[in-house]
Formats: C-alpha cells, sequence, structure tokens
C-alpha cells in the first residue's frame, strides 16, 4: 500500500470511528476529539499558520511523536478539527416549509465559518467528508426531496449555500459582545476626498442603512428566490402549443 493510500485509510479511520486493529505500545491516554478541540483553540487565536503539532502537543502536555501515535499529521488534525468545529447541524426549526429550512441552515453554517475562520480554507479542494459534513448535507437534501428537484440540483443547492455561507463569513468579523466598525464604514473612510473619482460608490454607500449582515439576507433570499422559481415552474401543468 502507499504512503497516500495510508494516510487517507488512517483520515478515514479517525474521522468515521472505523477501529484499525489492535495497536502495539501504550495504551492509549487522548481521544480525536479532544486532540481536535485543543487544535481548534490553537486555530481561532492564530489561524492556520500558527497551528502545528509541536503546538498541540505541548497543549496536550504529551511530546510530538507522542501525538503521532494518534493523528498522522497536520492535514489529517485539520480535518478532524473541521468535523468538530462544525458540529452536528441543528434540527430544522418545527413546521418550517424546505425555504425556511435552507434560510436556517445556512444561517447556522455562516455563524460556524464566522466563529473559525480558519475553517474556511480548511473546506477548499478534495477531501474525505467526515459524518458531521454529511449530516449537514442530508439536510439540505431532506429539505428539498419532495420539491420536484433532481438529486443533482439537490446537491448544487447545497454547493450555492455553503459559496454564500463560507465566502460571507470569510469577510465578517469574528462574534463580539463589542462590535467594529462595518465594512461600509471602511469604505467610506476610503473614498472621503475622492467623490469625483467613485461618484455611483459613494452615492451607494450614502444610501445603505448601515447593516452589516444585509448581504447575507439580501444574497440567501435571490438565491432562494431562483431555488423557488425553478420549483414552481416544475410544478407548473405543461400546456400543448
Amino acid at each position: 500500500m502507499e504512503t497516500g493510500d495510508a494516510d487517507q485509510r488512517r483520515l478515514y479511520e479517525l474521522l468515521w470511528g472505523v477501529p484499525s486493529g489492535p495497536r502495539r505500545g501504550p495504551r492509549p491516554t487522548l481521544t480525536p476529539v479532544a486532540i481536535a478541540r485543543a487544535g481548534i483553540a490553537i486555530a481561532d487565536a492564530e489561524g492556520l499558520d500558527g497551528l502545528t503539532m509541536q503546538r498541540v502537543a505541548e497543549s496536550l502536555d504529551v511530546t510530538k511523536m507522542a501525538l503521532y501515535r494518534y493523528v498522522p499529521g497536520k492535514a489529517e488534525l485539520v480535518a478532524l478539527m473541521l468535523e468538530a468545529a462544525m458540529g452536528e447541524p441543528p434540527p430544522p426549526p418545527t413546521g418550517a416549509d424546505w425555504r425556511g429550512q435552507l434560510d436556517d441552515w445556512a444561517r447556522q453554517l455562516f455563524d460556524r465559518f464566522r466563529r473559525h475562520p480558519w475553517a474556511h480554507a480548511a473546506t477548499i479542494g478534495p477531501r474525505l467528508p467526515g459524518p458531521n459534513e454529511l449530516a449537514w448535507l442530508e439536510r439540505v437534501v431532506t429539505a428539498l426531496t419532495d420539491t420536484g428537484l433532481t438529486g443533482d440540483e439537490q446537491l448544487d443547492v447545497a454547493v450555492l449555500l455553503v459559496g454564500h455561507a463560507r465566502n460571507l463569513a470569510q469577510h465578517a468579523p469574528p462574534p463580539t459582545d463589542t462590535p467594529g466598525p462595518s465594512q461600509e464604514a471602511g469604505f467610506a473612510a476610503l473614498l472621503r476626498g475622492r467623490e469625483e473619482r467613485f461618484p455611483a460608490l459613494t452615492a451607494a454607500l450614502r444610501s445603505t442603512r448601515g447593516n452589516g449582515d444585509q448581504a447575507l439576507d439580501f444574497g440567501l433570499a435571490r438565491i432562494l428566490d431562483g431555488i423557488e422559481a425553478l420549483i414552481t415552474a416544475r410544478a407548473a401543468p405543461r400546456r400543448d402549443i
């Protein structure tokens, strides 16, 4: 078995809790969850650039070599962290239709990405998903099951919503009791004295309401509007010409 295949197998075992058979050596004293939480604490504070196996080992009061007995490398560590940080999706709002369910889903996902900014980079590119990630996807497909959309379209809806939530969370400030200046305020400062060069942008900023979450609300509503239009068109009876 090649090294890459072995690493993928080990990552599968870690994410999905599949036992890999008896292992030699001291009895395990750490769990993947504890290791993931230690990594999350570091990445939340310093990003993925500040995350190293050595730092995680020190925070757990073990040697780096001991840590490698549980997690083969940083890539596998980040995968475990992502699974723990995203967690299981919350249940859909009681009585919500498909649109209400997806609206809630996207906002919950936005909150996860905003609380863990490093997760944006961790979810780019092909990778092995864990059970929590598939549970989030399951919620989208379940909400759309009786809408008339095909399986491909249901999955594409999830991709659209993930992209919107992740992109906006990347530029949003982390949750705090004392919110800082909005992005609009930053733009306004840059445009001050340059109004003639950027007249349309200046006029648009002057008419904003200062709602920092407006982009999330607006984009989410437009995405769901488009999906609703497609569902309605599918349900409409065909007329012979």
